[in-house]
Protein backbone atom coordinates (compact mmCIF):
# COMPACT_ATOMS: atom_id res chain seq x y z
CA UNK A 1 0.00 0.00 0.00
CA UNK A 2 2.99 2.31 -0.49
CA UNK A 3 2.25 5.70 -1.93
CA UNK A 4 -0.96 6.19 0.07
CA UNK A 5 -0.97 8.50 3.05
CA UNK A 6 -3.06 7.32 6.02
CA UNK A 7 -6.48 8.96 6.19
CA UNK A 8 -7.07 11.11 9.20
CA UNK A 9 -10.65 12.27 9.91
CA UNK A 10 -11.05 16.01 10.00
CA UNK A 11 -12.71 17.84 12.87
CA UNK A 12 -15.85 18.23 10.71
CA UNK A 13 -16.18 14.48 10.22
CA UNK A 14 -15.67 13.62 13.87
CA UNK A 15 -18.11 16.09 15.42
CA UNK A 16 -21.79 15.53 14.60
CA UNK A 17 -22.52 19.04 15.83
CA UNK A 18 -20.61 20.50 12.86
CA UNK A 19 -23.10 19.14 10.31
CA UNK A 20 -25.80 21.72 9.65
CA UNK A 21 -29.00 20.01 8.59
CA UNK A 22 -30.42 23.40 7.56
CA UNK A 23 -33.65 22.82 9.45
CA UNK A 24 -33.59 26.06 11.40
CA UNK A 25 -36.77 28.08 10.96
CA UNK A 26 -38.79 25.15 9.61
CA UNK A 27 -42.16 24.15 11.05
CA UNK A 28 -42.41 20.42 11.73
CA UNK A 29 -45.48 18.35 12.62
CA UNK A 30 -45.20 15.00 14.40
CA UNK A 31 -48.24 12.78 14.88
CA UNK A 32 -47.99 10.76 18.06
CA UNK A 33 -45.29 13.15 19.22
CA UNK A 34 -46.05 12.90 22.92
CA UNK A 35 -44.45 9.50 23.55
CA UNK A 36 -41.81 7.06 22.35
CA UNK A 37 -40.30 7.49 18.90
CA UNK A 38 -42.53 10.48 18.12
CA UNK A 39 -41.39 12.34 21.22
CA UNK A 40 -37.73 11.64 20.40
CA UNK A 41 -38.25 12.89 16.84
CA UNK A 42 -39.94 16.08 18.06
CA UNK A 43 -37.05 16.73 20.42
CA UNK A 44 -34.44 16.12 17.74
CA UNK A 45 -36.15 18.48 15.30
CA UNK A 46 -36.48 21.12 18.01
CA UNK A 47 -32.75 20.90 18.69
CA UNK A 48 -32.16 21.51 15.00
CA UNK A 49 -34.09 24.78 15.25
CA UNK A 50 -37.54 23.69 14.09
CA UNK A 51 -40.76 24.98 15.58
CA UNK A 52 -42.65 21.80 16.44
CA UNK A 53 -46.32 20.83 16.59
CA UNK A 54 -47.24 17.47 18.11
CA UNK A 55 -50.43 15.55 18.73
CA UNK A 56 -51.46 12.68 20.95
CA UNK A 57 -54.56 11.12 22.45
CA UNK A 58 -53.74 11.76 26.12
CA UNK A 59 -53.86 15.40 27.19
CA UNK A 60 -51.41 14.99 30.07
CA UNK A 61 -48.82 13.35 27.79
CA UNK A 62 -49.17 16.09 25.20
CA UNK A 63 -48.84 18.81 27.83
CA UNK A 64 -45.77 17.18 29.35
CA UNK A 65 -44.06 16.82 25.98
CA UNK A 66 -44.78 20.42 25.00
CA UNK A 67 -43.54 21.60 28.39
CA UNK A 68 -40.23 19.75 27.88
CA UNK A 69 -39.82 21.15 24.36
CA UNK A 70 -40.46 24.71 25.51
CA UNK A 71 -38.18 24.30 28.50
CA UNK A 72 -35.38 23.41 26.09
CA UNK A 73 -35.98 26.71 24.27
CA UNK A 74 -38.08 25.41 21.38
CA UNK A 75 -41.25 26.89 19.97
CA UNK A 76 -43.81 24.12 20.41
CA UNK A 77 -47.56 23.55 20.39
CA UNK A 78 -49.60 20.46 21.16
CA UNK A 79 -53.02 19.21 20.14
CA UNK A 80 -54.94 16.45 21.88
CA UNK A 81 -56.76 14.46 19.23
CA UNK A 82 -57.54 11.00 17.88
CA UNK A 83 -55.99 10.86 14.41
CA UNK A 84 -58.48 8.26 13.18
CA UNK A 85 -61.53 10.27 14.19
CA UNK A 86 -63.25 12.21 11.39
CA UNK A 87 -61.33 15.45 10.97
CA UNK A 88 -58.89 14.53 13.75
CA UNK A 89 -55.59 14.61 11.89
CA UNK A 90 -56.81 17.32 9.52
CA UNK A 91 -57.73 19.52 12.48
CA UNK A 92 -54.28 18.94 13.99
CA UNK A 93 -52.53 20.06 10.80
CA UNK A 94 -54.76 23.12 10.42
CA UNK A 95 -54.36 24.19 14.05
CA UNK A 96 -50.56 23.90 14.01
CA UNK A 97 -50.40 25.76 10.69
CA UNK A 98 -52.49 28.52 12.22
CA UNK A 99 -50.48 28.64 15.47
CA UNK A 100 -47.02 28.43 13.91
CA UNK A 101 -47.73 30.04 10.55
CA UNK A 102 -46.68 27.25 8.20
CA UNK A 103 -46.06 23.55 7.59
CA UNK A 104 -42.69 22.51 6.14
CA UNK A 105 -42.13 19.03 7.51
CA UNK A 106 -44.37 16.15 8.53
CA UNK A 107 -43.63 12.96 10.44
CA UNK A 108 -46.52 10.48 10.27
CA UNK A 109 -45.53 8.46 13.30
CA UNK A 110 -48.75 7.09 14.81
CA UNK A 111 -49.13 3.34 14.51
CA UNK A 112 -50.31 0.25 16.38
CA UNK A 113 -52.31 -2.94 15.87
CA UNK A 114 -55.69 -4.16 17.04
CA UNK A 115 -56.67 -7.77 17.56
CA UNK A 116 -54.68 -10.99 17.74
CA UNK A 117 -53.82 -13.65 15.17
CA UNK A 118 -55.92 -14.32 12.10
CA UNK A 119 -58.42 -16.57 13.88
CA UNK A 120 -58.52 -14.34 16.95
CA UNK A 121 -59.06 -11.06 15.14
CA UNK A 122 -62.15 -9.51 13.59
CA UNK A 123 -62.66 -7.59 10.37
CA UNK A 124 -62.99 -4.51 12.55
CA UNK A 125 -59.51 -5.18 14.01
CA UNK A 126 -58.03 -5.19 10.52
CA UNK A 127 -59.91 -2.05 9.51
CA UNK A 128 -58.87 -0.14 12.62
CA UNK A 129 -55.24 -1.23 12.16
CA UNK A 130 -55.21 0.08 8.60
CA UNK A 131 -56.99 3.27 9.68
CA UNK A 132 -54.43 3.95 12.40
CA UNK A 133 -51.40 3.29 10.23
CA UNK A 134 -51.97 3.75 6.50
CA UNK A 135 -55.00 6.00 6.36
CA UNK A 136 -53.78 8.27 9.12
CA UNK A 137 -50.54 8.78 7.17
CA UNK A 138 -52.35 9.41 3.89
CA UNK A 139 -54.74 11.90 5.51
CA UNK A 140 -51.92 13.72 7.31
CA UNK A 141 -49.95 14.07 4.08
CA UNK A 142 -52.98 15.22 2.11
CA UNK A 143 -53.81 17.84 4.74
CA UNK A 144 -50.20 19.10 4.85
CA UNK A 145 -49.51 19.37 1.11
CA UNK A 146 -51.38 22.67 0.49
CA UNK A 147 -49.39 24.34 3.26
CA UNK A 148 -46.13 22.92 1.90
CA UNK A 149 -46.97 24.17 -1.57
CA UNK A 150 -47.27 27.70 -0.20
CA UNK A 151 -43.73 27.32 1.16
CA UNK A 152 -42.39 26.05 -2.16
CA UNK A 153 -42.00 22.44 -1.03
CA UNK A 154 -41.51 20.25 1.98
CA UNK A 155 -40.56 16.82 3.25
CA UNK A 156 -42.43 13.91 4.81
CA UNK A 157 -41.23 10.90 6.79
CA UNK A 158 -43.61 8.01 7.41
CA UNK A 159 -42.68 5.72 10.30
CA UNK A 160 -43.35 2.14 9.21
CA UNK A 161 -41.61 -1.00 10.55
CA UNK A 162 -39.43 -3.92 9.54
CA UNK A 163 -42.63 -5.92 10.10
CA UNK A 164 -43.63 -4.56 6.70
CA UNK A 165 -41.48 -7.27 5.09
CA UNK A 166 -40.26 -9.53 7.92
CA UNK A 167 -43.13 -11.83 8.96
CA UNK A 168 -44.29 -11.77 12.57
CA UNK A 169 -47.50 -12.47 14.49
CA UNK A 170 -50.50 -10.20 13.87
CA UNK A 171 -50.42 -10.06 10.11
CA UNK A 172 -52.71 -7.04 10.04
CA UNK A 173 -49.89 -4.91 11.49
CA UNK A 174 -47.27 -6.09 9.01
CA UNK A 175 -49.67 -5.71 6.10
CA UNK A 176 -50.46 -2.14 7.18
CA UNK A 177 -46.77 -1.30 7.48
CA UNK A 178 -46.09 -2.78 4.03
CA UNK A 179 -48.87 -0.56 2.72
CA UNK A 180 -47.24 2.49 4.35
CA UNK A 181 -43.96 1.72 2.59
CA UNK A 182 -45.77 1.51 -0.74
CA UNK A 183 -47.77 4.65 0.03
CA UNK A 184 -44.60 6.66 0.58
CA UNK A 185 -42.93 5.47 -2.61
CA UNK A 186 -46.03 6.24 -4.68
CA UNK A 187 -46.58 9.68 -3.15
CA UNK A 188 -42.89 10.49 -3.59
CA UNK A 189 -43.42 10.33 -7.35
CA UNK A 190 -46.76 12.12 -7.26
CA UNK A 191 -45.58 15.00 -5.08
CA UNK A 192 -42.05 15.48 -6.44
CA UNK A 193 -43.23 18.07 -9.03
CA UNK A 194 -44.44 20.15 -6.06
CA UNK A 195 -41.03 20.04 -4.41
CA UNK A 196 -42.24 17.63 -1.71
CA UNK A 197 -40.21 14.56 -0.81
CA UNK A 198 -41.72 11.50 0.90
CA UNK A 199 -39.61 8.80 2.53
CA UNK A 200 -40.19 5.93 4.94
CA UNK A 201 -38.21 4.84 7.97
CA UNK A 202 -38.68 1.28 9.18
CA UNK A 203 -37.45 0.77 12.72
CA UNK A 204 -36.84 -2.62 14.23
CA UNK A 205 -37.63 -3.33 17.86
CA UNK A 206 -37.06 -0.13 19.85
CA UNK A 207 -36.58 0.05 23.60
CA UNK A 208 -38.66 2.86 25.12
CA UNK A 209 -39.08 3.40 28.85
CA UNK A 210 -42.39 1.82 29.92
CA UNK A 211 -43.03 0.79 26.30
CA UNK A 212 -44.01 -2.65 25.07
CA UNK A 213 -40.51 -4.13 24.99
CA UNK A 214 -39.63 -2.64 28.38
CA UNK A 215 -42.74 -4.25 29.85
CA UNK A 216 -41.95 -7.55 28.14
CA UNK A 217 -38.42 -7.48 29.58
CA UNK A 218 -39.81 -7.00 33.10
CA UNK A 219 -42.51 -9.62 32.62
CA UNK A 220 -40.45 -12.33 30.89
CA UNK A 221 -36.74 -11.58 31.40
CA UNK A 222 -35.54 -14.96 30.12
CA UNK A 223 -37.45 -14.77 26.84
CA UNK A 224 -36.34 -11.18 26.38
CA UNK A 225 -32.70 -12.17 26.84
CA UNK A 226 -33.10 -14.99 24.33
CA UNK A 227 -34.64 -12.53 21.87
CA UNK A 228 -31.74 -10.09 22.25
CA UNK A 229 -29.12 -12.81 21.87
CA UNK A 230 -30.85 -14.51 18.93
CA UNK A 231 -31.92 -11.61 16.73
CA UNK A 232 -29.61 -8.66 17.50
CA UNK A 233 -26.00 -8.87 16.31
CA UNK A 234 -25.13 -5.90 18.55
CA UNK A 235 -26.76 -7.57 21.54
CA UNK A 236 -29.35 -4.88 22.22
CA UNK A 237 -32.52 -3.26 20.91
CA UNK A 238 -32.44 0.12 19.24
CA UNK A 239 -33.30 3.45 20.86
CA UNK A 240 -35.83 6.11 19.93
CA UNK A 241 -33.02 8.65 19.58
CA UNK A 242 -31.35 6.48 16.93
CA UNK A 243 -34.55 6.55 14.90
CA UNK A 244 -34.95 10.29 15.45
CA UNK A 245 -31.48 11.01 14.08
CA UNK A 246 -32.31 9.28 10.79
CA UNK A 247 -35.68 11.01 10.51
CA UNK A 248 -34.07 14.42 11.02
CA UNK A 249 -31.55 13.70 8.28
CA UNK A 250 -34.20 12.53 5.82
CA UNK A 251 -36.23 15.69 6.38
CA UNK A 252 -33.20 17.91 5.91
CA UNK A 253 -31.62 19.50 2.88
CA UNK A 254 -28.71 17.11 3.36
CA UNK A 255 -31.06 14.41 2.02
CA UNK A 256 -32.52 16.53 -0.78
CA UNK A 257 -31.89 13.80 -3.37
CA UNK A 258 -33.37 11.02 -1.22
CA UNK A 259 -36.97 10.48 -2.26
CA UNK A 260 -39.23 7.44 -2.22
CA UNK A 261 -36.75 5.51 -0.09
CA UNK A 262 -37.38 3.09 2.77
CA UNK A 263 -34.60 3.33 5.35
CA UNK A 264 -34.30 0.33 7.65
CA UNK A 265 -33.22 1.22 11.21
CA UNK A 266 -32.82 -2.12 12.97
CA UNK A 267 -29.14 -2.83 13.63
CA UNK A 268 -29.36 -5.87 11.29
CA UNK A 269 -32.12 -7.37 13.44
CA UNK A 270 -33.32 -10.82 12.45
CA UNK A 271 -36.95 -11.52 13.25
CA UNK A 272 -39.17 -8.72 14.58
CA UNK A 273 -40.87 -10.95 17.12
CA UNK A 274 -39.74 -12.64 20.31
CA UNK A 275 -41.98 -15.60 19.42
CA UNK A 276 -39.24 -17.17 17.31
CA UNK A 277 -40.87 -17.08 13.87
Amino acid sequence: MSGFAPWTPSLATTKAESVDLELGGKVALVTGGSRGIGRAVAGRLAREGCAVGICGRTESDVEAAVHDLRRSGATAVGVTTDVVAPGGVEGFVAQVADDLGAVDLLVANVGAAAGGGLLDSTPEDWTSTFDLNVLHAARAIRASVPYMQVRGGGAVAVVASISGWKPAPRAQYGAAKAAEIYLSSALAQELAPHGIRVNTVSPGSIMVADGGWDQFRAREPRRFQEFEERDFPAGRLGSADEVADVVAFLLSERARWVNGANICIDGAQGRPSASGW
